[in-house]
């Protein structure tokens, strides 16, 4: 009898870490792990229930619009994606109380828009830094350059220390995401110190507490 569903360990003709569907259909399973991710990032809730809607969501797309067999550069580190997901939980808990403090203030801040150079290159990565940094309540991504891997993070706050603590933050999330799910090149790549900004990306004015 013909199974319906094979995995890449029960049949050496099938890609690393996929899975057949009857005889045509093959699912990689990273990628439906990491869409699955995505989703739940995107509604900024991490519970059972975004979980499963993310995986049958990640199978139904792969399923209907299948891509060509192509190295994705996705890995799968459990270890790494145990830290990742604390740290999200983390960093949303306090980027959400610093912002409450933020509004709740006596004094005003003026926001800025900072340029953050990344290490990692691929575009699955970088899409992937900005969507996380993105879901945390206090920094928003407002631009992506690809060819020198920049995003440029819109912040509450722009005072000198807080615009280095948001550089920082990022760096921290684009390298527990790359051991999360990046290449062993793009872990080397993390490993390494962050690249210096070539150009701040802020307005003179908004690095200057309000009055």
């Amino acid at each position: 009898m013909r199974r319906l569903v094979t995995f890449s360990f029960r049949n050496k003709d099938l890609p690393p870490f996929s899975a057949a569907f009857g005889r045509r259909r093959v699912l990689d399973l990273p990628l439906v792990a990491w869409l699955t991710v995505i989703w739940v990032l995107l509604w900024s809730s991490p519970n059972w229930a975004n979980l499963l809607t993310g995986a049958v969501v990640a199978v139904a797309v792969c399923l209907a619009f299948p891509l060509p067999k192509v190295d994705l550069g996705l890995r799968l580190h459990p270890w790494g994606i145990l830290r990742l997901s604390g740290y999200l939980l983390y960093d949303m808990y306090t980027s959400g109380v610093k912002v409450t403090r933020q509004i709740h203030g006596r004094h005003p801040r003026r926001a800025a828009v900072i340029a953050v150079p990344l290490r990692c290159r691929s575009d699955l990565m970088l899409t992937a830094v900005a969507v996380a940094v993105s879901n945390v309540p206090d920094g928003s991504v407002v631009e992506v350059r690809r060819a020198t891997a920049t995003v440029f993070v819109h912040i509450l706050d722009g005072r000198p220390t807080e615009l280095a603590a948001a550089r920082r933050s990022v760096w921290r999330m684009e390298e527990l995401i790359v051991r999360a799910f990046g290449t062993r090149d793009e872990i080397e790549r993390v490993a390494a110190p962050p690249p210096e900004p070539q150009h701040t990306g802020e307005r003179p004015g908004d690095q200057e507490e309000g009055t």
